[in-house]
């Protein structure tokens, strides 16, 4: 695990603005995005930015793929698809990644956010981010 990394990246001023967290239980990591009026981007529903929720899946699929394997830079998205199924309330927003696959210059995640259910997710991303592993790591390809 890239702990080095992790703290960069959570310490990295919109991450801060935001006031991600990630919680670890085992294997497992979920980010949190609690909420806050600043994300709020419809005040009549009222519902978070799409934005906000998109970055938030972003900064949990790099999370992932750092606490996944020993990297020696922090992942750059290469493209990105952001699916928004319902609309995220004005309440906390989880998400859980899974890195599909992970080679010596890329990797393939996918990410599920979701508020009250986990089985009724408010927006997915998948995307392929350019990793650089530790020399001693030839990735899993």
């Amino acid at each position: 695990m890239s702990q080095a990394l992790i703290d960069t990246l959570m310490s990295a001023p919109y991450v801060a603005r935001f006031g991600v967290r990630l919680e670890r239980k085992g294997n497992e990591l979920t980010g949190v995005l609690p909420f806050a009026d600043h994300l709020v981007g419809n005040p009549l529903i009222p519902a978070l930015h799409g934005g906000a929720v998109g970055a938030f899946l972003e900064i949990v699929a790099s999370a992932s793929l750092l606490a996944s394997q020993p990297l020696q830079r922090l992942p750059k998205p290469i493209d990105v698809a952001i699916d928004y199924l319902r609309p995220a309330r004005a309440q906390d927003v989880y998400a859980r990644a899974v890195v599909a696959r992970s080679g010596r210059r890329v990797a393939n995640v996918r990410v599920e956010a979701w508020q009250n259910r986990i089985d009724a997710p408010v927006a997915t991303l998948h995307g392929h981010f350019l990793i650089t592993p530790d020399k001693g790591d030839a990735g899993t390809a």
